[in-house]
C-alpha cells in the first residue's frame, strides 16, 4: 500500500520545481502534450514533496537528520 510521507530532499525539489518549468515553458511553444503533462508532474511532486513513485520503491531522499555524523 502506497502511503503518503514526504519523500523528496530539498535538493531534489529544487532540481524538480526547475526541470517542470522549463518542460512547461518548452510544451507551451512546441504545443506537445507529453511535455506539458511530465512538466506538471514535476512541479507537482516538487511543490508537495511526495513522490508516488518513490513511496511504491520504498526510496526516500530526504535527510531525515537521523545520520552518523559527529560534531567535532
Amino acid at each position: 500500500m502506497i502511503k503518503f510521507e514526504y519523500n523528496i530532499g530539498d535538493k531534489e525539489k529544487n532540481y524538480r520545481m526547475a526541470g517542470g518549468a522549463v518542460l512547461l515553458a518548452i510544451s507551451i511553444f512546441t504545443a506537445k502534450i507529453i511535455l506539458l503533462v511530465l512538466g506538471l508532474v514535476l512541479v507537482a511532486t516538487g511543490y508537495s514533496g511526495w513522490c508516488p513513485v518513490y513511496s511504491g520503491f520504498h526510496k526516500n531522499t530526504r535527510d531525515t537528520g537521523g545520520s552518523d555524523a559527529t560534531a567535532g
